[in-house]
């Protein structure tokens, strides 16, 4: 059961996906038109939620 007080997950942008995952921008971009990385399109700009990208991850799709 989630307290009260947590603090909901932070969206991650384009350039801190690119850290957290030590990869390019052209990779994440290449990635999520061709292996289904989890993203979300706000206006122009991508975001990313941690837990979601960790599961694509742990899954073995970034390597497929």
């Amino acid at each position: 059961m989630q307290e009260i007080n947590q603090s909901p997950e932070r969206w991650y942008s384009t350039k801190e996906i690119c850290v957290y995952l030590g990869v390019s921008r052209d990779t994440v971009l290449t990635w999520i038109a061709e292996k289904g990385l989890p993203a979300h399109k706000v206006g122009r700009n991508w975001k990313f939620k941690p837990s979601e990208v960790d599961e694509w991850v742990k899954a073995g799709k970034a390597s497929v």
